[in-house]
Parts: structure tokens; C-alpha cells; sequence
């Protein structure tokens, strides 16, 4: 069966708080999502707050796009920008009391994560999420043309870390190929860290 076509556009702030319900949704059952947040009672809950102060922070950078009904999302940092500073850690604090069993092993996990992101120059895929009931439409890849197009354009490679291998092909599709497979601490997830060179 032949769908519409994907229609993407730039994130609005009136958006960013559908789209963190719907990225929440999205990553429930994501590997990485459960190490941090293992109660599944408050996992949606507190995966909202994240990423709804993630779609804050990107947005300032103007690199996080939508469709035209919300049904996903991707988060781009530009080159030097995806890690945090001082000041924007501390909007963090509110999903603190939801690790604070396990804050010492998710510092870790996140230490671990950051030791090995690229030193080189790049556009960062941050979170790139569909609503499951969406999923299979061709939006993940749609929501995806704005970034690599960009990069490609300013001669840039892409990186993100692929939190399920069953997601591995996927990105290949569009270029990428795995770097390097970790694994979190504390018999953590493994993560596929995936690169592309642009062309």
C-alpha cells in the first residue's frame, strides 16, 4: 500500500510538550530509557520530563523537526554543542529523585556514553522517536532529511548512538555503519555508536 508523503517542519515551543509525551512513548520499552528509568509504573512519566527538557535545549539550536500531526521527532545538536554546559545540567534535576537508587551507576553509564562521543567536528543525532502507533509509515526516515541534508551540505559527517541493534539497519540505510558497540555499566544495555561521512 502506497502512504502520503511525510510532511516535516520545525519544531514550535507549543509543540514540545505533545512531542515529549510522544518521545516518551516511543523510547518505553528502549533499553537505555529502562536502565535509567526501571520502574515501568513511572517510566513514562519521568521519560516526559526528560525529554521534554531536551526538546527545549535542541530547540535553541533550531535543529529539531516534527510532522505536521506530531507523530515524531529528531533532535540535532550542531558541531561542539552536544554537550551540555554547567548551567543547562541544572535543568536536568528535576529527573534526578527517579535515579536517585541508581544515581551513581547513571553518572557512570553517562560518563561512559560521553568518553567515547567523537572529538571530531559533526552533527549529533540526539533522539530521533515515532509514536509506536505511527511507526512503519516512513517517518523515522523523513524526520531524518533535514539533518543529513544539512550536513551534507556543509560537508559534515553525522553521529548517534543506536540503542537497539534491531535499529542498526535502519541507519544504515541512510548511510551510517557502526563505530564501536559498548556496554553500560553495571550489566547496562550495549550501544551501537554509528557514524556517516557526508556525501
Amino acid at each position: 500500500m502506497l502512504t502520503a508523503p511525510v510532511s516535516v517542519r520545525d519544531v514550535r515551543p507549543e509543540d514540545r510538550r505533545a512531542l515529549a509525551a510522544v518521545l516518551a512513548r516511543s523510547f518505553y520499552d528502549d533499553p537505555v530509557t529502562s536502565y535509567f528509568y526501571p520502574r515501568d509504573r513511572t517510566r513514562l512519566r519521568h521519560a516526559r520530563t526528560f525529554f521534554g527538557i531536551r526538546l527545549r535545549q535542541l530547540g535553541r539550536q533550531q535543529q529539531v523537526h516534527t510532522t505536521d500531526d506530531l507523530a515524531g521527532a529528531a533532535l540535532w545538536a550542531l558541531p561542539g554543542r552536544w554537550h551540555e554546559e554547567g548551567h543547562e545540567v541544572i535543568q536536568y534535576l528535576p529527573t534526578i529523585p527517579a535515579m536517585l537508587p541508581r544515581l551513581g551507576m547513571a553518572l557512570r553509564a553517562m560518563r561512559h556514553i560521553e568518553d567515547h562521543h567523537p572529538a571530531e567536528p559533526h552533527l549529533y543525532l540526539s533522539i530521533l522517536g515515532t509514536d509506536p502507533d505511527q511507526q512503519g509509515r516512513g517517518i523515522g526516515s523523513a524526520l531524518l532529511g533535514p539533518g543529513l541534508r544539512l550536513a551534507d551540505e556543509d560537508g559534515l559527517p553525522c553521529y548517534l548512538e543506536s540503542s537497539k541493534e534491531s535499529n542498526v539497519a535502519f541507519y544504515a540505510r541512510h548511510g551510517f555503519t557502526v563505530r564501536e558497540v559498548i556496554t553500560l555499566p553495571n550489566d547496562g544495555p550495549s550501544l551501537w555508536l554509528m557514524w556517516r561521512e557526508p556525501r
